[in-house]
């Protein structure tokens, strides 16, 4: 790892070292946290977790091969070289801005309420055209998972692609100091993350931080039709880029087509390339509207870095779902949209737009979205009362909030005459959902299933793919 010997890292994090002093000039070849990835010419970080203590596995570490490791702890007896620092998790996120420091490599820093993992892999697929990009894997994107994921940059890299998650004021400060962004994405400013933050002022002000370390000559991108995004009138003595449907002031998209599960097409126009045509159509095979916003966003992205209207319409066009967002899996039975990874009631509505597209049976899984604050109940009733308005036959819920989306729904239909009839079922727990599930549907359904993370609704996902099968 460039310029990662012990003696900078030893500087870097304010740290006293132990062992050979002929080691200092050694550079590591990786570093991690998981004693269990540790291979030769490895560092190895020693956290204290909730479940677990790194310190426990150090001398494990050195047997595996690390050449060094950090701790808290004075370790007695200790002959192989280690650095002890005052807070580990701390060393980690120090180490990270160093090696940061150390490449020349562009970053692209993506934070917002909702859409941060489809924007990045957006992103990451139109600029993998014309660029080696390393992108945030799966949740990576906190202040260990940033780190981490820094931390798998190669010197070869030109561009990382990181997504940037938060849920407290100072949170994204300490994450733009490691990332140093040179161009800064905010997809919009929702209702996440409330306990918190408050109020959408108090989540825009929070990701907005993450200007506080970017690149002075760097970009700011921003969703223009979020009303609170678009009050961001400077950054750095320099106007922000706006993307928008309804919004023109710069790139913006038309004639939009809805293709079902099959994608989206639109028209993009102003998009700020230096070859090719600033006006052209784009075919997206990921569906629902917000897919629209993503691509716009890795559209600018992708022209300020250089590419072509022709290499932007080919990556856009190469981009995959991945698990849990949004992610199509067709079966001999179903049509699942695994978006299951988390909730919060903006992506929740834009999920149910995206089943509410397909053709048949159309079924709505649903359960709880968490760290909502006081008003989590009624948040979660809105979803139901917006579900009402679609065309959705089926709703099954799971989870103590997740009965107030069944409440919103069925209010809905009970106040508005001729609206579309939903079935609609509650269940108090997932594997009581998880039980009924042959009772309540038919071969040949389309499926959303979606909750936050901490309902575990994978296993819902695991059981639709084998349901008639026994």
């Amino acid at each position: 790892m460039k310029g990662m010997t012990i003696e900078a890292m030893t500087r870097a994090c304010n740290g006293v070292y132990h062992g050979d002093k002929s080691l200092l000039q050694n550079e590591v070849d990786s570093i991690t946290t998981d004693s269990r990835t540790v291979s030769e010419g490895a560092l190895f970080i020693a956290i204290k977790g909730e479940r677990s203590d790194g310190h426990k596995f150090i001398s494990g570490c050195f047997e595996q091969g690390a050449i060094c490791c950090i701790s808290e702890n004075v370790l007695e007896g200790e002959t192989r070289p280690y650095i002890q620092v005052q807070s580990s998790l701390q060393a980690l996120k120090d180490l990270a801005e160093l090696y940061r420091s150390n490449l020349n490599v562009k970053v692209i820093g993506i934070t917002g309420s909702v859409g941060k993992t489809s924007t990045k892999e957006t992103i990451a697929a139109v600029l993998s055209t014309k660029y080696k990009v390393l992108k945030t894997q799966g949740n990576f994107n906190n202040e260990i998972g940033l780190p981490l994921t820094v931390f798998r940059l190669e010197e070869d890299d030109e561009i990382a692609v990181l997504e940037m998650g938060i849920s407290d004021f100072g949170e994204m400060s300490r994450l733009a100091k490691i990332a140093k962004p040179d161009v800064c994405v905010i997809t919009n400013i929702g209702l996440c993350h409330l306990e918190m933050l408050k109020t959408r002022d108090g989540i825009l002000k929070a990701k907005t931080e993450v200007f506080d370390y970017m690149n002075p000559d760097g970009l700011v991108i921003l969703n223009g039709d979020d009303d609170k995004l678009i009050t961001v009138n400077e950054v750095h003595g320099k106007a922000p880029l706006f993307y928008g449907i309804k919004n023109r002031e710069n790139t913006y998209a038309e004639d939009i087509q809805n293709l079902g599960l099959l994608g989206m097409k639109c028209t993009m126009k102003n998009v700020p390339v230096l070859e090719g045509k600033n006006t052209f159509t784009v075919d997206i095979p990921v569906p629902g509207y917000h897919m629209v916003y993503n691509a716009l966003a890795a559209a600018v992205v992708g022209a300020e870095l250089g590419l072509t209207s022709d290499e932007i319409v080919r990556g856009l066009a190469n981009l995959e779902t991945i698990a849990g967002r949004n992610h199509i899996i067709k079966t001999e039975d179903f049509v699942i949209i695994d978006d299951c990874y988390n909730a919060n009631p903006v992506s929740m509505k834009a999920s149910i737009d995206v089943i509410d597209t397909a053709v048949g049976r159309k079924v709505c899984i649903l359960g709880d979205m968490f760290e909502l604050g006081k008003n989590e109940k009624q948040l979660h009733f809105d979803v139901g009362e917006y579900l009402g308005t679609k065309s959705i036959d089926v709703l099954l819920t799971a989870g103590e909030l997740a009965e107030s989306i069944a409440e919103g729904a069925k209010d809905y239909m009970n106040t508005h005459y001729g609206s579309y009839e939903c079935e609609v079922h509650s269940y108090e727990t997932r594997d009581e959902l998880r039980q009924e599930l042959k009772n309540m549907l038919h071969k040949g359904d389309n499926i959303l299933v979606k909750a936050s993370h901490g309902m575990e609704f994978p296993k819902v996902v695991e059981d639709l793919q084998h349901l008639f099968q026994s």
